[in-house]
């Protein structure tokens, strides 16, 4: 490897929106992060924000169409 080149790697912590801290390597000074392991649904196995859900009932009702259920 060529001498002078490369950043310098180093190791920094990560801090998340949910509080949770950890040290990782990287060349950035510092890491911000919006989920991580602690907080995010898969790893967790618990949902954690609402769902965006009613899309297509927002269109049946917007365009008068009667989904299966109601007829």
């Amino acid at each position: 490897m060529k001498q002078g080149i490369h950043p310098d790697y180093k190791t920094i912590t990560v801090s998340c929106a949910c509080g949770n801290t950890f040290e990782t390597g990287s060349v950035r000074k510092e890491l911000r992060v919006e989920t991580c392991s602690e907080c995010h649904p898969f790893y967790t196995g618990r949902q954690k924000f609402a769902e965006a859900g009613g899309r297509v009932d927002r269109f049946n009702k917007k365009y008068g169409i009667k989904s299966e259920q109601q007829q």
